[in-house]
């Protein structure tokens, strides 16, 4: 091996000696996490898929991830709206909310019953069940969005400031994906790629707020709910494809 190809921060200490393990440094663990963090936002972590559509496939979840993603949420609305009162401005919050959880929670016994991470089947519960016990609490539908929103936010400014800091996350993500550290910051093609697909990124956040905000101001839970249904995956979607097709571009395929 040449010194260009050992990991930078790495020297030989003479044959045969032994390395101590020496725990990273703080901001290096920082790094690492951030960037798992991006990976999983921005669906990179698509281990093994060899095109753009089976990658974006599994950032997905293939067909289960898609019901997780949607059916709690377009339960809640058609539930919601179809149980309206005029003379309440309010739909049944409880049947609504209650199936919205219900369907959750079966997501998640299947996933549990099938040894998935427990994290990952109770992820998606807890957000489900925080939202639903605020509008409850409040006595507002758009109330179980107030997570969404807070989650979109803090997405699109760690996004964003992330590139204006010159660390986009969008590179700490493939970094990590690609055990190169951060050594894409001495490349400045890879430096620019990643800058603006961490604008991007910022940006399907922050357009999801300008767009969604006014219809929870304004107490429109249909139209709000919808939305939020039409901006989540067919936004999503095509982003991780024109992400996964950039970092394709940086980092081709090796001939064998």
């Amino acid at each position: 091996m040449t010194d260009s190809e050992r990991p930078h921060g790495r020297a030989d200490s003479g044959a045969g000696a032994s390395t101590p393990d020496i725990p990273p440094p703080a901001s290096e663990a920082l790094r690492t996490a951030l960037g798992q963090a991006a990976a999983r936002a921005a669906g990179l972590n698509a281990e093994g898929a060899e095109s753009t559509g089976a990658a974006v496939w599994t950032a997905m979840g293939g067909w289960r991830g898609i019901l997780e993603s949607v059916l709690p949420s377009l339960a809640f609305v058609v539930l919601f709206t179809l149980t309206y009162d005029d003379r309440a401005g309010q739909g049944n919050l409880w049947l609504s909310l209650g199936v919205s959880v219900g369907i959750a929670v079966v997501f998640s016994v299947i996933r549990l019953a099938q040894r998935s991470p427990a994290s990952a089947a109770l992820g998606g519960l807890v957000a489900t069940a925080a939202a639903a016990g605020l509008a409850l609490l409040t006595g507002r539908g758009q109330d179980n969005f107030v997570f969404g929103f807070i989650t979109n936010g803090a997405y699109g400014t760690a996004f964003l400031v992330s590139a204006l800091i010159g660390w986009p996350l969008i590179g700490l993500a493939v970094g990590f994906l690609m055990n190169e550290g951060t050594r894409w910051r001495g490349e400045p093609r890879k430096r620019r790629v990643f800058f603006w697909l961490s604008v991007a990124w910022a940006a399907l956040f922050f357009a999801r707020l300008a767009v969604q905000l006014p219809l929870y101001f304004a107490g429109d839970v249909t139209a709000l709910g919808t939305l939020k249904i039409i901006m989540g995956l067919p936004l999503f979607a095509p982003l991780v494809a024109v992400t996964w097709l950039a970092v394709r571009t940086l980092y081709p395929p090796r001939q064998t």
